[in-house]
């Protein structure tokens, strides 16, 4: 009888002393916060030394989101966090019950908040993320709206690679191709700039670094309609050589040196630890259906113009491989824009370093480029676009017949044979009787 008391006296003490420590155990910390804005959404970032319980509560008169951290401390400052052009005019923060934190965000629209933990890695922290959405967005009519409007220009990001602190790959004579991509970007930049029916936009303008998730979200802040990142492989043989376009691949690299190069692009991101892609949604399997929807026909966009733009950098340059690669670029990672990396040519290979350097290859180059991306579009022009309105007017038709030369039938249009070549996607000048060639704009 004895020890039957000591025993349930032993559990309920053990039990007690758990409790205790679960009470005094040690805090989780809010190291820092990050508030980034596109479009109608704002999302506000935590970083926390562990996972954390939260809720969040709407309070009126005025608007305030409230959002409760249980057993947490803040060990940063929120108020030189910028707030221009979010709904947030600032955020505060105060202790509750002694070791739980209440924070304000003082709001200046009507908002919706959804909130949700993503879990640290080897390169991330723990995250506790916030994403607010303007309720004044009005989506209804947003599929009319764009089949109205007839005038909309074709938006394209050129993103030159690397920068800054990050030089890339190195060629001979301390060649880097930082400054190599960035030359060819400012020229197929000014290409689409010179068509009426295009906007050129540079993501990086100058020799600085910029994270890849950031390249991406200045292309999606500039609305584009497609994605260029301009790259120069490096290789440890100085004898690999060609140039290269690579799409997004779900499943991972489709070859050796895609993986190679997989590693090595996504490097700074990696030890930078940046976030995942993520789209929330109360209904995960909704949400998990048009992902893959919207990744589907992106990757397929990315695919097809891919195949035009290698085509064009056939006639200038040899090729690495002969069809469009896939590899999990992180910098191709964005849901709603097709986007391709493309590798100009090997900076290691002494020979392509040379041409590389050279004014009048980066424009032979560039242009190749253009002239694929803008064949892609001229054979399937976005719906909305002064493209698609004026498609008539400035692609015409031509049925071969016979005796007809490609030499006479650039002549007759007052176009070249290379331009007819690569808008028509041919890869020899054999043309024969009773096909249909479109003739680009004099």
């Amino acid at each position: 009888m004895q020890y039957f008391f000591s025993l349930s006296l032993f559990r309920t003490m053990t039990a007690l002393l758990f409790y205790l420590l679960s009470i005094y155990a040690t805090s989780a910390e809010i190291n820092s916060l990050r508030v980034s804005q596109s479009g109608d959404r704002t999302r506000v970032v935590f970083d926390l030394s562990e996972v954390v319980r939260h809720s969040l509560i709407f309070l009126e008169k005025p608007d305030r989101l409230v959002i409760d951290v249980a057993n947490t401390t803040v060990e940063t400052t929120f108020d030189r966090t910028s707030l221009i052009k979010t709904p947030i005019s600032k955020i505060r923060y105060g202790v509750r019950s002694g070791r739980d934190v209440r924070i304000v965000f003082d709001l200046t629209d009507k908002v919706t908040a959804k909130s949700f933990i993503l879990n640290g890695n080897l390169d991330s922290k723990d995250r506790l993320v916030i994403d607010l959405t303007l309720e004044s967005k009005n989506i209804s009519k947003t599929v009319e709206k764009i089949l109205e409007r007839t005038d909309r220009k074709i938006i394209v990001a050129i993103d030159a690679g690397h920068g800054g602190k990050d030089p890339g790959a190195s060629g001979p004579n301390r060649l880097r191709e930082k400054k190599i991509v960035l030359q060819i970007a400012q020229k197929i930049e000014k290409l689409f700039d010179q068509n009426p029916h295009f906007d050129g936009v540079l993501v990086r303008t100058g020799d600085y670094y910029i994270d890849h998730r950031k390249r991406t979200a200045i292309a999606r802040d500039n609305n584009a309609d497609f994605f260029l990142s301009i790259h120069a492989d490096g290789f440890p043989d100085p004898r690999a050589y060609g140039a290269s376009v690579y799409a997004l691949s779900t499943q991972g690299a489709t070859s050796e040196a895609a993986r190679y190069l997989e590693s090595s692009e996504n490097r700074y991101d990696l030890i930078g630890g940046a976030s995942d892609l993520n789209i929330d949604n109360q209904d995960v399997m909704l949400s998990d259906v048009l992902v893959d929807l919207v990744m589907s026909a992106t990757l397929r966009s990315s695919l097809d113009a891919g195949a035009y733009v290698l085509k064009n950098m056939g006639t200038v340059a040899r090729l690495h491989k002969k069809k469009v690669e896939q590899a999990a670029f992180l910098v191709l990672k964005s849901p709603d824009i097709p986007s391709l990396l493309i590798e100009t040519g090997f900076i290691s290979n002494p020979k392509e370093a040379k041409l590389l350097d050279s004014d009048r290859y980066q424009q032979k180059m560039a242009q190749a480029i253009y002239d694929g991306l803008y064949s892609y579009y001229v054979d399937w022009p976005p719906v909305g676009t002064s493209l698609a309105s004026n498609i008539d007017d400035l692609v015409r038709f031509h049925t071969v017949s016979r005796g007809d030369t490609l030499s006479e039938i650039a002549l007759k249009y007052g176009t070249s044979v290379t331009k007819i070549l690569r808008l028509n996607n041919l890869s020899s000048k054999v043309i024969r009787i009773g096909q249909k060639l479109s003739i680009p704009p004099s």
